[in-house]
This record gives structure tokens, sequence and C-alpha cells, in this order.
């Protein structure tokens, strides 16, 4: 008790001394309220008095009080330019006295490698860490934060940061990065437990992410990437979601590193459940009376096994096609009734219009340097009309194909107050559209070719294209000038002007002679549909032939002489559905063209047809086949021009000849070229062994078929066909597609001139 006494006592004064000091510092800060008469400010270095001035709550002639001295104080600290400010009151005049914070002088990187410089940089400033910034070391601890999670988006776990602070004259200070990058995590086992309708390594073969191969250097799919995983493990949803396991779910995704930093290992468990077969689907709800119309809709079959992508392709061409009535704010759900007796279920499409609505007005925005005219003259969607969903798809869609931006959305807003009326914004991202390219191909049978390409695809963001082309090789050299307008009238017919000269050589002997054309030419581009453009072209342009020429040529030039005038007419006709360019793995491809000299010192009739199908047989294997044809005829007293003659053999062509050693000869062995033109390429594309499932680098099998004929009828038969098959390898290279085949020619004759090996970048099929 005594002591208790005694400690209480002693609380007691401890309180009573503090209150009193606290008292004592409140009376010695505090100042009497007074009339600002002058405002000093004191300790400024490389911040602007005006900076100060702005933010401080007083002003000359104000009253000063300590809430206004405290809040100058936190306004100040506010700006994060300095490190101590304090305020002295002298008389009537008011002392600003402050300490700036060291600015950044220079941001330099020690050992990083994994990373180029500017990409570490531009990552730092968006944390407000750059050169000519205040130093805030808290702003130092976010960076190298921000340092290591950029390693640890390479799998890099390992990595290790320490940053030194340097002083240096006039109150900055460098700043030193220096960084550790240690081995990348690999991954060294990937698990899959609860797979019992398919095996493990069937389902892992799905994954993206491996644990690695002999080619891991190139793809890095042992590199662990959350985005990664979550993507495969979508893979692995869809699979057994559209294959009958409608109660499929992950149950869970441990991802353990290991002591060292440097292995990791994953294990994904799942609950499979039981597969279900669709027993009936029926539509319930409001259909516009429309029923037969939505049930052609349905891509769900009964008696088939459940199949997620059919479900969700069947509500959205169900909400779709509401929206081609107007119904913007329509509802489609696909509600399943489980018999889990018989392993059954019925889908009950529910379905809710809602109301109907019409477009008040179409805004445009996120276009910097694009007019709006160029976007809005591709909607076909019209403001003050019903809201129609397929117009406003198409209209996206061909806003996306001009190719002037990285993004394209269209964003559908209610009016309020209004519920019929709906606005729509298109949120486009502008990309550059221009381009300056500089490169190298090397063919087999080409020799080396450099090129230079200066493009602008949007000049001055009205919508037309400049381009300059310059392509010179060892048998062929290019050099074009062109523009387009797209919407050369109201109705989007385009213009094109060409302005080009080349020179063309025979492959086999290309110090021979030499073909050398220049012209000029305008095309016009007529949309017949949606899809559909058909081009239609004048020009003009002259031939010469130069050199020693072949026995065939030098009787053409003797009897119409070596240089000739034609005037074409060209038509020409194209459609794209292919999924990419470089590594297509569906759709195809169709292009035919047709050129008539109808006027001139030559009349010919040159046409040619390609066709390209591509077929994903799964996800690692693709069946492409190509054809094309070509046909030449005389269109006047004179003869066919030779140098309009086709020629085949080699890339593009039947692999396993030379480059331009197939067609009719003369009587010197020499190929002379033909009128007529065939060739059937089939390929089968697999993934590379230890590639995984990487697209840019694929193994590929062929089979080619072809020839070319002559103008007489008896030489154009399956007799002079040549065929050839082989391996390949396609790879998507820095500097451009890349093909090298190995083929075996399957029929030839004695003077076909064979090169089984052949490579050139550049090139797709």
């Amino acid at each position: 008790m005594i002591f208790k006494m005694h400690f209480n006592r002693f609380r007691l004064n401890t309180l009573t001394a503090l209150t009193s000091l606290l008292f004592a510092a409140q009376a010695a800060w505090a100042v009497d309220p007074f009339t600002v008469r002058d405002i000093r400010i004191e300790g400024l270095q490389r911040v602007e008095p005006g900076t100060v001035f702005v933010s401080l709550p007083v002003r000359v002639g104000d009253t000063y009080s300590d809430d206004k001295g405290a809040a100058a104080i936190q306004s100040l600290f506010a700006l994060g330019l300095f490190k101590d400010v304090r305020i002295d009151v002298t008389g009537d005049v008011l002392v600003v006295v402050v300490e700036e914070r060291p600015t950044v002088a220079n941001v330099e990187f020690v050992g990083t490698k994994e990373f180029d410089k500017d990409v570490l940089v531009k990552s730092l400033r968006d944390i407000g860490l750059a050169d000519g910034r205040p130093f805030d070391k808290a702003q130092l601890d976010r960076a190298e934060q921000e340092l290591k999670r950029q390693y640890i988006n390479r799998s890099l776990y390992a990595a290790q940061v320490v940053t030194t602070v340097t002083p240096i004259e006039r109150n900055r200070v460098n700043l030193t990065f220096t960084v550790v990058e240690g081995e990348p995590a690999t991954i060294s086992e990937i698990r899959i437990v609860g797979s019992k309708a398919f095996s493990e390594s069937k389902l892992l073969g799905l994954f993206d992410l491996d644990t690695g191969g002999w080619l891991s250097w190139y793809t890095k799919s042992n590199r662990y990437s959350r985005a990664k995983l979550n993507a495969d493990i979508e893979t692995l949803r869809s699979y057994y979601l559209t294959r009958g396991y409608l109660e499929f779910k992950i149950d869970s995704t441990q991802v353990a590193i290991l002591p060292n930093k440097t292995d990791i290992g994953i294990n994904i468990n799942i609950t499979e459940g039981e597969r279900y077969v669709v027993s009936s689907v029926r539509l319930a709800g409001q259909y516009l009376g429309k029923d037969d119309e939505f049930k052609s809709l349905v891509a769900i079959r009964p008696g088939q096994a459940y199949n997620a992508e059919e479900v969700a392709k069947t509500i959205k061409a169900f909400t779709d096609y509401f929206g081609n009535f107007g119904y913007a704010f329509a509802r489609v759900q696909a509600l399943p009734e489980i018999d889990r007796v018989n392993n059954r279920v019925a889908l009950v499409l529910q379905a809710d219009p809602s109301r109907r609505a019409y477009v008040r007005q179409i805004n445009v925005a996120g276009n910097t340097r694009t007019r709006d005219v160029v976007v809005r003259r591709e909607f076909r969607q019209l403001e003050a009309s019903w809201y129609d969903g397929e117009k406003i798809r198409l209209s996206r869609d061909r806003v996306d194909r001009l190719g002037y931006f990285g993004e394209v959305a269209v964003e559908t807003q209610e009016v309020p107050g209004t519920p019929d009326q709906v606005d729509l914004t298109i949120n486009v991202l502008e990309k550059p559209t221009g381009s300056l390219s500089l490169g190298a191909g090397y063919s087999s049978g080409d020799g080396l070719g450099l090129s230079f390409g200066l493009k602008q695809e949007n000049a001055f963001g009205s919508g037309n294209s400049l381009g300059l082309q310059v392509n010179t090789s060892k048998t062929n050299r290019l050099m074009v000038l062109n523009t387009t307008d797209p919407y050369f009238t109201e109705d989007g017919v385009s213009r094109t002007l060409d302005l080009y000269y080349r020179t063309t050589k025979p492959y086999e002997d290309p110090d021979r002679y030499q073909l050398v054309t220049a012209g000029a030419g305008i095309r016009f581009g007529v949309p017949f549909s949606e899809t559909d453009t058909v081009f239609f072209g004048l020009g003009v342009e002259n031939s010469t032939i130069k050199g020693s020429l072949p026995t065939t040529w030098a009787a053409y030039v003797k009897d119409y002489g070596d240089s000739s005038t034609a005037v074409p007419l060209t038509v020409g006709w194209a459609r794209d559905s292919r999924d990419s360019s470089l590594a297509p793995n569906s759709g195809r491809l169709q292009r035919a063209n047709a050129e008539w000299s109808f006027a001139g010192d030559v009349q010919y009739l040159r046409a040619t047809y390609k066709f390209q199908q591509y077929i994903p047989l799964n996800k690692q294997f693709t069946f492409a086949g190509n054809a094309e044809f070509g046909y030449g005829w005389s269109g006047g007293s004179k003869p066919y021009p030779v140098f309009k003659n086709f020629y085949g053999g080699g890339l593009g062509s039947v692999r396993g000849f030379e480059q331009g050693s197939l067609g009719p000869r003369d009587q010197f062995d020499t190929v002379i070229g033909g009128q007529r033109k065939f060739n059937l390429n089939m390929e089968i594309l697999a993934p590379f062994p230890g590639a995984g499932n990487d697209r840019t680098l694929r193994l590929y099998g062929f089979w080619d078929i072809g020839m070319i004929a002559g103008d007489d009828a008896d030489n154009a038969n399956a007799n002079d066909l040549r065929s050839s098959a082989g391996i390949g390898i396609s790879w998507i290279s820095p500097v451009g597609p890349l093909r090298l085949a190995f083929a075996k020619p399957l029929r030839k004759f004695d003077n076909d001139r064979i090169q089984n090996m052949q490579f050139q970048i550049g090139t797709s099929f």
C-alpha cells in the first residue's frame, strides 16, 4: 500500500511538471497577432522566391497569427522542395527560413544487363526520381523497391540493389544503383494435382510455361511469370469447360521459391467434377417475336458435351442480334439445370431485351493528331439513328484497320434523364504512323539486297499516305514513290499515284543482260462491299532491254526493237482474313490482279491469282496451303513480250530447284520463262523442338508442285510438272521473316538445276 501511494504521488508530480513545460513552451512560441510590414525569405538556392510567396497564406498588410504561421509551414513542406522550414518574427517583419532538399544531378546504373538503361530511367521517373528533381530519401527507398520489382517480373528473384548517394557541389547529389542481377529463377517442376480424365503430361502440353529445354535460352519458357501462369491456368480451365466438365474448378495454386532463389516449383490443385452432356436448349424471356431467328444463332448442340465456348458464342450472338434492332442494353444469361444423377444439363437461355435506344451523338476522344473527320468517315452508325450493334462493330473494325491507332474501343453511355438515348464515344490511342526503315536481306537465289523505306501513313493527320521505297539486290532493283488519298471521293473511293523505276536481271546469269522499266500510274480503289475493294489503274511504262541477250530475247529485239512503251490498264482485288501476316495460324488470303496493255508499242494481257489458306489443327500444328496461277496473252499483231514472262523455281515456287530455273529453254539451254504459271504448296507447321508453343520459331514439312509453260498449248501438260518435298525452319527474326528449306526433288528432268538448301529473309510462303 505504501509503495502504491508513493507511485501515485510520483506520477502526479511528473504530469504536473510536463504540463508546466508545455505551457512554458507555448508561451515562449506564441506571438501576438500583428500587421505584416514585410516578408523576407532566407536560404533559397535554386527555388524561385515566387514559388514560396505563392504558397504562403499571408501577405504584406495581412494580420499574422500563430494559426497562419502553422499553415504556412505546412504549405511549404507540402511542396516537397524543402528539408526544413521555420518562421521567425523580427518586429513586424516575417522571416521565412528554409533549407532546400538536395537536387538529383545524375542517376547511374552499374551491373544492369537484363534491362536497357532507358527502361530503368523511365520506371524511376514514374515514381518521381529523376535528374533535376529534389532528392527524397523516401523516394529512394521506393526506387529500390521498383527496381527489384522490375527484376522480379523477369524472374530474377536473387537480384540485389545497393544505392550510393554522393553529395556534390551546389547542394546536389549523384545517385548510383549498383545491381547484382544473379541467375534468373527457373521453373524446376510443374504439377497438376487432381487430374483423372486427362494425363498430366497432356495438360502440361497446353501450357506456355514449362521446365525448360535446349532452346529455353531463346523462348524463356522456363522463366516464371505470374501473367503467363494466369494465362496457362485460363487455358487449362477452358480445356475442361469445352469438354463437358461444367463444374471444373481450380482449388489452389502454389508457387514456391526455394531458398537459393533460382528454382521455382508450381503446384496446381484442381477438381474436375463430372462430365456433362447437353440434354436440351430452350429459350425463355422476350425475343421480339423472332424466336426462329434467335434459334438459328444457337451454337450449342444437344447430345454433345457441354462446351463453354459454344455457350459464350451463343450469348454474344444473341446480344449482338438484339443490338441490331436497337436494344443496346439487352441481357442474356445461360442458366444450367443440372441433372447430377444422369450427368446431363439442360440450358435455358433467358433474355431480357430491356428498352430500345437510338444514338444521340458520336464523340471521338484520344486523337491528338488525327483529325476527327478521318475517324468519323469510317463510321457506319449515324447520329439520330436507331442503335445498330452490327454497324457499330463494323465502324470500330474500320477505324482499327486504318492502322493509325494502337487501341480502338467504343464506349456506350446512357443519356441522363432520357432512357431511350445513348451517346457513343470512340476512344483511340494514337501510335506513330511514320516509319523509316533500313534493312538488308539475303537469299540463295537473289543475293544481298539492301532496302530503304520512308513512309507516313497519316500525313499531317489527314489520313493520306506518302511513301518512298528503295530496294536493291543482285537481280532486282526498285525505286517507288507513291501517295494515297483513301477518301478521294466522299463515297470512299481511294486514289493512289505511283512513280517507279525497276531493274531486273536473270537469276542464272545476272551479268549477262537486264531489263530496265520506268513508269508512272494512277489507281483508284472502289469499295464494292465492306470487305471487298476493287482497284482500277492506268499507267504508262517504258521497258528497255540491255546487254548480251539469249537467242529468244535477241530475236524479239531484232524484230521489235530493244525499247517499247506500254499503256497498261490494271484491275486488282484482295481479301485478307489471316490472323497474322507474319506468323498466320488461321484465315485466308486471296489476291487477283490483271494487267492489260491496250495501247503503245506492245499489247498484252497478264493475269495472276493467289490463294492461301491456314487451318489450325490444334494449338501446336497448322496446315497451310498456297496456290498461284498466272497467264499471259498477246493482244495484238506482235507476240507476247518476252520481258513479261513468268519464272519458277526456288522459295515461293517449287523449292529444291534453283531460283528462276524452271520453264522453257532455248537451244542454248537458257531459261526464257513462259506465259503460264502454276504453283501448289502445302505445309504442316509445328513447334520447333524445345521451343514449346512459341509461334515465332516453327518447323515445317512441305510438298511443292509447279510448272512454267510457253504459249504453245502442247507445252502445258502434267508431264512438265516438277515437284519436291522437304523440311524447313520458319523464324520471325529481328531483321524480318526468315525461311530456310531443305528440299528433295521428287519429279525432275535431266537438265534441271537442283539446289537442295535454300533460304531467304523477308518472305512468308
